[in-house]
């Protein structure tokens, strides 16, 4: 799959259903989105998208903060716009979640596009000239900014070389911030 074809695919998407909230067009999509506790361990499993007998479904790990909740989300969505008719019926961050493995460098690039607007990339950017800090200022990783990088240079855009080149395989190793917003304390 092109940069072009997962361009198209988010575009579509978001002209369609007028929605920029992952959670949100789950339900749009008539995908099931399940929070299921899941730990917090680094080698936690994140998320999962399953097809069977046309139910789709989205299982998120609800000990996550919700911001990388939502970063889950947009990649399970990903799996779910891009891959249905692969013969892979289920993605699973353990299972497929490899450096190698086209399918999740697709994803990632899915969520990127989709969870990121070009010009809020650029401002943040403009803000303050350090890569790091504007992926803090746009609260996602600075892997997923790497793979917007790529979609933004692909349409033309001259931004500076990205100070790292993200593996596909980032989410699975993730460090898990602790969140205290959602504590009961």
């Amino acid at each position: 799959m092109t940069y072009a074809d997962i361009c198209d695919k988010v575009e579509k998407l978001k002209r369609k259903f007028n929605e920029s909230d992952p959670f949100q067009l789950c339900g749009d999509m008539g995908i099931i989105l399940l929070r299921q506790h899941l730990g917090t361990d680094p080698d936690c499993v994140k998320g999962f998208f399953l097809e069977k007998k046309r139910i789709k479904l989205i299982t998120v790990n609800e000990d996550l903060p919700l911001v990388i909740q939502r970063i889950i989300v947009a990649h399970e969505l990903g799996h779910a716009a891009l891959h249905r008719n692969t013969g892979v019926y289920a993605f699973h961050d353990v299972a497929l979640y490899d450096a190698t493995s086209i399918y999740e460098k697709e994803a990632n690039l899915f969520a990127a596009e989709y969870l990121l607007d070009d010009d809020e990339v650029l401002e943040a950017l403009n803000r303050d000239s350090t890569f790091f800090a504007a992926a803090a200022e746009l609260m996602v990783p600075a892997e997923l900014l790497d793979f917007k990088f790529r979609m933004m240079k692909w349409r033309g855009y001259k931004i500076t070389e990205s100070p790292i080149t993200a593996q596909s395989s980032f989410l699975r190793g993730m460090e898990i911030p602790v969140n205290t917003d959602d504590c009961d304390c």
